[in-house]
């Protein structure tokens, strides 16, 4: 690090919003994606029989069902090392190219941590995986709570708030040689000189961005295409679409939303709940609170405690972005009902985990996501002003 101002020499700024247009807050159906099992142990920290497998054969079969059933994207987790239940990972970027090859309309986005890509390959990798791909790849700038995972492989730790200026002039670099001849960047973590690549991509990949601290959700304001939500009520992800919807339109730009939440699908209520509870009487408890204290630490790094996971509960840990949280637990009705729910305080994009993979993933393509666009249809919703950000009313 440097004493240098973070400056960008360049012909244009580079914190604009994607290159795909947007229509406004709410216009658009929902979408949904999946957690890519590239980690072994599932998605959940638990003992409880899981039929997911993270080998490539099987995480391709489950990409074109996905794709098949309605799912519109799909995340590939980062991680190197063992942490919370995984003992095994496939790198996400190599990953998600893999799954891009496997199908042909599925959003593939893969988990990056800037300090372990240099941004300048990044972007390049991109914008061939762009013209490769259909314009599908794209990116999630995970901007770091797993010390070990730095240490370990030698790379400097930084405090929270660095972490979070490194994750925007990552972004800015990215956003610069995607769209800028001779782009120069001078910055505290990231410096270019007069680069032009070619061929530049036709459409810039969507960057997404998760956290929950003030700085995260200002880098969201600022930066990103896409905030994610760890799992939340109703209430708690409506003041997070408030905050940050209210920044983006400080800056004169839009972001859109994300929310976490695991779905357990069943014929009643009481089986779906049955399964929940099972999965937390199962959970490796050592696993499960070696995660939490780690996901902590970093929460209590924040200049102000408002990090990820800050008020998380070891049965909400069990699933480790506070899956069960969102409540979608059910039947097809009831999670179909609780998903508009969401979207009516501004969710645009469900990020999903399930138990067994690939069975789950059909299961909630062919009987929930119909049920969805029926409630859609059935709404009519329609945006209010901005002056209430992101937030939804029915017509009539």
């Amino acid at each position: 690090m440097t004493d240098t101002p973070n400056t960008t020499a360049t012909n244009a700024p580079t914190t604009s919003a994607s290159a795909t247009p947007l229509g406004a807050p709410g216009s658009d159906p929902l979408s949904f994606a999946y957690w890519v099992p590239n980690v072994s142990g599932g998605l959940v920290v638990s003992n409880i029989d899981q039929r997911t497998d993270h080998t490539p054969d099987y995480n391709r079969e489950v990409a074109r069902t996905a794709e098949r059933v309605g799912f519109d994207y799909a995340l590939t987790q980062v991680r190197y090392l063992a942490s919370y239940g995984a003992d095994a990972q496939h790198e996400s970027v190599s990953f998600s190219l893999g799954l891009l090859a496997a199908t042909e309309r599925l959003k593939v986005i893969a988990a990056v941590h800037p300090g372990q890509w240099p941004p300048t390959v990044l972007a390049k990798l991109a914008a061939t995986a762009q013209e490769l791909h259909d314009n599908r790849f794209c990116l999630n700038v995970v901007s770091g709570w797993f010390k070990r995972e730095y240490t370990d492989l030698g790379l400097p730790w930084l405090d929270h708030e660095e972490r979070y200026r490194r994750a925007e002039e990552f972004i800015e670099v990215l956003r610069g040689l995607w769209t800028q001849d001779g782009f120069t960047f001078r910055g505290d973590f990231y410096r270019t000189r007069d680069v032009t690549f070619r061929p530049t991509p036709r459409q810039q990949p969507e960057v997404f961005q998760g956290g929950n601290s003030t700085s995260a959700r200002a880098m969201a304001g600022r930066l990103s295409d896409w905030y994610f939500m760890n799992g939340n009520t109703v209430d708690g992800v409506a003041e997070q679409v408030r905050d940050v919807g209210a920044q983006a339109a400080a800056n004169g730009r839009r972001v859109r939303f994300g929310l976490n939440g695991f779905a357990v699908v069943r014929d009643t209520e009481a089986e779906a709940r049955d399964v929940v509870e099972e999965i937390i009487a199962k959970a490796d408890a050592d696993k499960v609170n070696d995660f939490g204290n780690a996901v902590k630490q970093a929460g209590a790094a924040t200049s102000d405690k408002k990090g990820m996971w800050a008020d998380s509960q070891f049965r909400d840990l069990v699933q480790y972005n506070d899956g069960f949280r969102t409540g979608l637990i059910g039947t097809p009705d009831q999670v179909a009902q609780r998903i508009v729910d969401y979207k009516l305080v501004g969710v645009d994009l469900l990020l999903l985990g399930f138990l067994h993979v690939q069975e789950d993933v059909e299961r909630f393509g062919t009987e929930v996501i119909p049920r969805v666009r029926r409630l859609e249809a059935e709404l009519g919703l329609r945006p209010r002003e901005y002056a209430e950000p992101h937030l939804l009313e029915p017509v009539g």
